[in-house]
């Protein structure tokens, strides 16, 4: 789709400042040169090098407009999905760029993509080409009208748009197009498992009660940022879901398994002293809701039903999460803010159940973000307020 003189020019100014390059149009108006298509390549792949690190070493790929990539999974996501669905037969009901499509595709014999918007499925057509993803057949159509006359396949997935027609972002399900409330029947009498993909702001137990026979809900963050929410939906009936927390990091990754019985059944004391450690979990285990379960499978005392931070007096070093080495404990009063603070003016500060913001902490206790140290305000189980400084433990 673009001639070689404009891949060449993307190669050669592929790490130029896009606003500076894009005010010299009239420098390259050399008719082999595509200088518009060029400058949405140049931005697309400048965008994607750390999202989708193996398809920017390509220079054989095509990049849609910049909201599409904003959208799209990145390639531990989609990486992930593609864990957890295989078979003959794949439908891909909201098909986008592509990136799902493509690394969900070598588990199966036949997929089927679906996308309305007619540039992107060409995108999309080109790169399975070159990908040689040749069982992937394209289908420009909207995706309702193709779910209704296709036959059943083994498995569908499903990332509906999430935003309005004015272009705000949404995260509940019926706001979301399509509206999977309304096709809920057509899914399950069109495959046996469907994979949906929505808004990590989605409240989970919210969307089990509207959503039928979820089986598994997978919470997935990368570098302790929540990115997707999974819901894998079979035709059993499923009481109690089993919930996969999953953080990817640069140095090994963390999953843990748990359901919501777990959670219901469980049954922990706070406390109202810290020990050595303090531990604070990563955002998929907070999402999941799973409070007291981790403190359970990890031998930890929880400091207050509401703070979500957790002691002990030995190591636990596999924990999903931040460690950090207790340094000092003390309370909210003036006197004592001024005796443990005073040497420390830069400091990372945390705010878990507390009456102040980390904004107003930081005003009222005059520091600055950054140094070695971390400063948690937090709630005891006594329901004293309490000041928490240690330092991050490497693991």
């Amino acid at each position: 789709m673009l001639n070689a003189a404009t891949q060449q020019f993307i190669r050669e100014h592929l790490h130029d400042d896009l606003r500076r390059l894009a005010l010299q149009a009239q420098l390259y108006s050399s008719a082999e040169i595509d200088f518009p298509s060029a400058i949405v390549q140049i931005s697309g792949r400048q965008q994607i090098k750390h999202k989708l690190p193996s398809w920017y070493e390509r220079d054989d790929l095509l990049f849609p407009a910049r909201l599409s990539l904003e959208q799209c999974s990145s390639e531990a996501t989609a990486q992930y999905k593609s864990t957890l669905l295989s078979g003959k037969t794949l439908l891909d009901l909201t098909g986008g760029f592509g990136v799902d499509t493509a690394f969900l595709a070598p588990n199966f014999l036949q997929v089927h993509y679906v996308e309305q918007q007619t540039e992107l499925a060409k995108i999309a057509k080109s790169n399975f080409k070159t990908l040689n993803l040749n069982h992937i057949e394209v289908q420009t159509m909207d995706s309702i009208r193709f779910l209704k006359t296709m036959w059943p396949v083994d498995c569908i997935f499903i990332d509906p748009a999430r935003r309005s027609d004015t272009g705000k972002k949404v995260c509940l399900i019926e706001d979301c197009e399509p509206d999977l409330l309304a096709i809920q029947a057509l899914l399950n009498q069109k495959s046996q498992r469907i994979l949906i993909k929505l808004s990590p702001m989605l409240d989970i137990q919210a969307a089990c009660k509207v959503l039928k026979n979820v089986s598994e809900i997978h919470i997935v963050s990368v570098e302790n940022e929540c990115k997707e929410l999974l819901f894998l939906i079979e035709k059993q009936t499923i009481t109690n879901p089993k919930i996969v927390c999953i953080n990817f990091q640069k140095k090994g990754n963390q999953t843990d398994l748990f359901d919501f019985s777990e959670e219901k059944q469980a049954r922990i004391t706070c406390v109202s002293e810290l020990k050595t450690y303090l531990y604070e979990p990563n955002v998929a285990i907070l999402k999941a809701g799973m409070y007291k379960s981790v403190a359970l499978r990890y031998q930890l005392d929880k400091l207050h039903p509401d703070s979500h931070l957790y002691t002990s007096d030995h190591l636990i070093s596999d924990f999903p999460g931040r460690i950090f080495q207790i340094e000092n404990v003390f309370s909210f009063q003036k006197q004592e803010l001024k005796i443990h603070l005073q040497k420390h003016r830069e400091i990372h500060l945390c705010v878990r159940n507390f009456p102040l913001s980390v904004a107003e902490l930081r005003k009222k206790l005059g520091l600055k973000e950054g140094g070695e140290r971390h400063l948690f305000a937090t709630t005891l189980a006594d329901g004293r307020h309490c000041l928490v400084l240690g330092r991050r433990k490497n693991k």
